[in-house]
């Protein structure tokens, strides 16, 4: 699950709260860190890549938003375990 190597930094996580409040441009963003444009930038494109935000364009910005449903395949995990851990695995697990 990419999606959990996305998100064990901190730098993620926190861009992802910031998204999930609202949508931000990538300046607006990178106004929040310690951090170069460049180095948010890379940060950003790993969240896109497992579909965590999504980026429009608009003019010469580059508006980002959150995307929950970047989170179902994290979702259907823990509910997987979940039923797991309660004796009622549902759907055989695949190993």
């Amino acid at each position: 699950m990419r999606i959990l190597a996305a998100l064990a930094d901190p730098t993620r996580q926190r861009i992802v709260e910031l998204l999930a409040g609202r949508e931000m441009a990538a300046g607006e963003i990178a106004s929040h860190f310690i951090l170069s444009r460049a180095a948010v930038s890379q940060h950003l494109q790993q969240l896109l890549e497992v579909g965590l935000v999504t980026v429009r364009i608009a003019g010469q910005r580059r508006i980002y938003s959150f995307d929950p449903s970047g989170f179902h395949e994290l979702e259907s995990w823990l509910e997987r375990c979940r039923k797991l851990a309660a004796g009622n695995p549902g759907e055989p697990t695949i190993v």
